[in-house]
């Protein structure tokens, strides 16, 4: 999926998007993320995007060493990028402390796949933030985000959203349990927090079982 053309309507939404949600969302994200990671980590984050959620993990956890993945690395990434297939790691068993998937599970056909390669790559912590989809209200405001933070800028939108117990039942086939969550995640301001907050978004940390 091209991204859209500089002067259409779809390029105006995503700049009022990044001036009204994606600046304080990174931070929010970045700072809750960095105080889950254990000191001196060496992180693999997948998905990395171009690198600001990474960077600035880096930046809130001055004593990590992290770096990314990505279907179509940027070079522009703000963390050192590696292009990789979106489901095969090109790296050894155990080469990280820690990978980090932010918001990106969903954006995949198959969540195990890719979850159960972050458990390979990693020593011991899996770190996700993603979604949780109990119903139909749930879905629709889901997609809705979605289509606004990433149709702008090309991304592939399969929407494949998860409950609760779906991801348990992901952890638990993976190989991983879950040691902390929290879905209380300041993610906006009011009112945007009303409609786009309420419990639609979690972290977890997952440790190899």
């Amino acid at each position: 999926m091209a991204p859209a053309n500089p002067s259409s309507p779809l390029t105006q939404i995503g700049r009022w998007h990044d001036v009204l949600v994606h600046q304080r969302r990174v931070r929010v994200l970045a700072r809750m993320l960095a105080a889950w990671i254990p000191p001196s980590s060496k992180v693999l984050d997948i998905g990395c995007g171009d690198g600001t959620v990474g960077s600035l993990i880096a930046g809130f956890s001055p004593g990590i060493s992290i770096e990314g993945v990505e279907v179509a690395a940027r070079p522009s990434c703000r963390i050192p990028c590696r292009e990789f297939d979106g489901s095969s790691l090109p790296c050894a068993d155990g080469a990280f402390d820690l990978c980090v998937l932010v918001d990106v599970l969903h954006h995949t056909a198959d969540v195990r796949s890719l979850l159960r390669e972050a458990g390979r790559a990693s020593r011991r912590h899996v770190l996700i933030k993603d979604h949780l989809d109990e119903n139909g209200l749930d879905r629709a405001t889901l997609r809705l985000m979605d289509w606004v933070g990433n149709r702008p800028h090309g991304v592939v939108l399969p929407y494949n959203y998860q409950s609760r117990a779906e991801w348990q039942s992901h952890f638990a086939a993976c190989g991983l349990r879950e040691v902390n969550s929290t879905s209380n995640i300041p993610l906006y301001p009011a009112p945007f927090s009303w409609v786009f907050g309420r419990k639609l978004h979690f972290i977890a940390l997952l440790e190899k079982a």
